[in-house]
């Protein structure tokens, strides 16, 4: 299940466990000061926080980002599902046009599946390639 949290304490775990563990970027990159001003979502099996996304905005523009999944709950649908939540929320915020996000390399072809388009040149982004994707909401 994947809700809207406020206290989002998990959500921070996880992404300390995927993105700084895992992918080893620097927590100064991944912890920052916008966490407080996000909405956050957190998708919870039998009690278990195992994904989330935060989403942020920017005028017509929703961001959403910092999307991560435990290894073991990886290709079972949660990131497309996580992604999904974000868009259906995006859609409901007045004034919000458009989904933006940052996607590593890697990723560009799961978020073009969701709709997304490649947008500008690729990027650093804490050490690994990343291209802007948008998406007419």
């Amino acid at each position: 299940m994947i809700s809207v949290v406020a206290d989002y304490a998990p959500c921070i775990a996880l992404r300390r466990k995927v993105f700084i563990e895992e992918q080893g970027i620097a927590e100064p990159d991944e912890i920052d000061d916008l966490d407080d001003q996000a909405i956050h979502l957190l998708a919870v099996i039998k009690g278990r926080p195992v994904g989330t996304a935060r989403l942020l905005i920017d005028g017509e523009i929703g961001k959403i980002g910092r999307i991560c999944v435990l290894p073991d709950q990886r290709g079972t649908g949660l990131g497309k599902a996580l992604v999904e939540a974000g868009i259906a929320y995006l859609r409901d915020i007045p004034g919000v046009k458009k989904a933006k996000l940052g996607a590593q390399d890697h990723a560009i072809g799961f978020y073009a599946k969701l709709g997304f388009e490649p947008v500008g040149p690729f990027y650093d982004d804490a050490g690994i390639p990343h291209r802007d994707m948008v998406l007419a909401l």
